[in-house]
């Protein structure tokens, strides 16, 4: 097939083209050049800003479009015009911050999505309380434009592994591998939920291949699964003997000023259900997700082999240790 892949450098998109790659398919990533441009040497990079002038996509043809990077309605809809009916079968990555917050644990893709109190959804900055909208809206566009009968969406909850730029989940395989008293934030139950950005890829290429239809979010772990399961898998793998896993109450923590940002992948006491999906129906059309285990051994060979530095990214060691000081 020829698959153009909108992104593909990075880290979502990087790993669904090594999937179509490895899959015998004639690969086309459109990107900007900033990050990647020494990657896939066998597919062709076209290098484009999509937010300033996809003409290079004029009367071009494809099987079968991947859009990874769309975070916006206005980026769908001049895709689909530049496109001009020549994209094929289209796949939209979204996320799992799509959905309003499901009241319970184990919802599947019928639950409520996010709206947005706006007439125009394009004019608003993309933060944390607007992104899952952000993303319903562009789904919408992408309904519109490309029909239910050539359109598949996936989103994705908290995605992990090797060459992830957010650092989220890396942090912690870092930050366990250096042992001590490790400062966890409670609850342990909470849930969580994550996906392998390699099995993803591997999902995500298989769909385009049989043309599945519809909306599925992508998770590795059917609920109940915690953050405390995370933590101590990660442990397991990475940290030195004698390291203490330290929990310490989501209020205090609050109360003195920390927050996600500071301890990734937390979500500061709340019980985010949209973290316990169902994946049932994903798991269904072939979804496989790789042992937790073999991620965070992956992950730490690669943030080794990277050089990859904590900077910029969860709590500094000082403040940890005052915060543990002061709070256990």
């Amino acid at each position: 097939m020829r698959i153009l892949m909108v992104g593909g450098t990075q880290f979502v998109g990087r790993a669904i083209a090594a999937a179509a790659l490895d899959g015998g398919h004639d690969v086309t990533l459109l990107h900007r050049g900033v990050t990647g441009r020494d990657l896939f040497p066998e597919a062709e990079h076209v290098l484009a800003d999509r937010d300033q002038d996809l003409g290079a996509l004029a009367g071009r043809g494809f099987d079968a479009t991947v859009d990874t990077c769309a975070f916006h309605p206005r980026q769908v809809r001049s895709l689909a015009a530049a496109l001009d009916g020549g994209g094929g079968h289209h796949l939209y990555v979204s996320s799992v911050s799509a959905y309003a917050e499901p009241e319970v644990a184990g919802a599947d893709e019928s639950a409520p999505l996010a709206e947005l109190d706006t007439d125009d959804p394009d004019a608003l900055p993309m933060t944390g309380e607007t992104y899952g909208g952000l993303k319903v809206c562009c789904e919408r566009a992408a309904l519109e434009a490309y029909g239910a009968h050539a359109l598949t969406i996936v989103r994705p909850t908290y995605v992990v592994g090797p060459h992830d730029p957010t650092g989220r989940f890396t942090w912690w395989v870092d930050r366990l591998a250096c042992g001590g008293r490790v400062l966890c934030p409670g609850p342990p139950s909470a849930p969580m939920q994550l996906i392998d950005a390699r099995d993803q890829g591997t999902w995500v290429e298989s769909l385009i291949d049989t043309r599945t239809t519809g909306a599925f979010h992508c998770c590795a772990q059917p609920p109940p699964w915690s953050f405390a399961d995370m933590i101590e898998t990660i442990r397991d793998e990475v940290a030195p003997s004698g390291t203490e896993l330290v929990w310490v109450d989501a209020a205090q923590l609050v109360d003195a000023g920390v927050d996600g940002e500071l301890l990734p992948l937390w979500s500061e006491g709340s019980p985010e259900q949209a973290l316990a999906l169902d994946p049932s129906a994903a798991i269904r059309t072939g979804l496989s997700a790789r042992p937790l285990a073999d991620t965070v051994r992956d992950t730490w060979c690669w943030l080794q082999e990277a050089d990859w530095r904590r900077d910029g990214v969860g709590l500094e060691p000082a403040r940890e240790a005052d915060l543990l000081a002061r709070l256990t």
